[in-house]
């Protein structure tokens, strides 16, 4: 072979060695693809509500299904659609929220599954952003992006994935022109409002664990709740606490995404109730930066921003909206010495 052929042919080695490097990298950026395709059918006459220019499935035709939506950040892009809330609206039955139908006139949304998230975003604000305004809108409603083309979703496709479907409210207070509703460029952003109180009680005693400096309820203390966390991006900023995921351990219960305990020389975390999103990150593996330092721990459990200060949370305060609870071996790898274990500041990304 000559001087020209190896040279060609080590440029092509070369090249595919860095295309299949570059593989896994472009795998995990395509975190949101299809779960699925429903083929479309016919409605019955009359059984597809075309108000706000709604699409009516046509039969035979493959849509794409979801059951993710695109990541969530500081400012998320989606697409604004519009929706009647209202009874015999185009939205149909009542918001999945609170079985209630909504006035036009009131600023509302429905968010693509992925975003609605189980229901974890019900009652919370958004700031909507287009038009060169903002606005904010209660979510209300789920816009189904895993099922359609069926009386339950009033013969209508499934969402895309990227939709904030709102009430002519939030049209109008961005300025838009009634002659330019229907779809919008946009970005939305979380705002995580507390969702309410809890008034501590003292512990029976023995009844709260103390391992690692745990909290016990403090009698007529106020602790807010929190259905929701931060927004997540490439990096949160987050704290680190410290917990016993073992037996016996400050913990309390096994772990709620697989009811198992877990050693205390296992990286593995819990979540504030917002960012754990219903078990929907269960088992998946963050990666935590701290100390100059960076580790790789897995989600097994719920820090739970909800309730507490009972039996079922070790008469435990509720978790702020904020925290990302580490075993001892995630502190270790941290290279946190032992004597400052319990509160760091940190940042994660998935």
């Amino acid at each position: 072979m000559d001087n020209i052929a190896k040279a060609s042919l080590l440029l092509i080695l070369i090249f595919a060695a860095a295309v299949a490097a570059a593989a896994p990298a472009v795998a995990r950026l395509q975190t949101c693809k299809p779960s699925g395709k429903i083929k479309g059918k016919t409605p019955p006459p009359g059984q597809c509500n075309t108000e706000n220019d709604s699409d009516c499935c046509k039969d035979g035709k493959l849509y794409m299904t979801y059951k993710c939506s695109p990541p969530v950040s500081g400012s998320t892009g989606a697409v604004l659609t519009l929706n009647s809330f209202e009874k015999n609206g185009d939205g149909g039955a009542p918001s999945e929220c609170d079985n209630k139908y909504h006035s036009d006139n009131t600023p509302v949304v429905a968010l693509s599954t992925g975003w609605y998230s189980g229901g974890r975003r019900c009652h919370n604000n958004i700031t909507i952003s287009g038009n060169g305004r903002s606005v904010a809108a209660m979510v209300v409603d789920e816009c189904d992006s895993t099922m359609g083309c069926d009386d339950d979703h009033d013969y209508q496709p499934p969402c895309p994935n990227n939709i904030v479907d709102a009430s002519k409210a939030v049209w109008k207070a961005l300025g838009v022109p009634e002659s330019d509703w229907g779809q919008m460029d946009i970005t939305w952003l979380q705002t995580c409002k507390p969702s309410g109180k809890i008034k501590g009680k003292t512990p029976p005693p023995g009844q709260c664990n103390t391992e690692n400096d745990s909290d016990c309820c403090k009698d007529g203390k106020l602790y807010t709740t929190y259905k929701c966390s931060p927004p997540v991006s490439g990096s949160t900023g987050a704290v680190l606490t410290l917990n016993s995921f073992e037996k016996n351990g400050d913990g309390g219960a096994p772990s709620e995404c697989d009811n198992k305990y877990h050693s205390d020389n296992t990286p593995v975390v819990a979540l504030s109730t917002g960012w754990y999103s219903g078990g929907r990150r269960c088992h998946n593996n963050i990666t935590i930066s701290g100390n100059g330092r960076s580790v790789a721990a897995m989600v097994v459990d719920e820090c739970d921003s909800t309730m507490g200060c009972d039996d079922d949370h070790d008469y435990q305060p509720p978790c702020p909206n904020n925290i990302v609870d580490a075993s001892k071996a995630v502190w270790k790898a941290l290279g946190v010495p032992e004597s400052d274990w319990g509160q760091m500041d940190i940042t994660w990304s998935e």
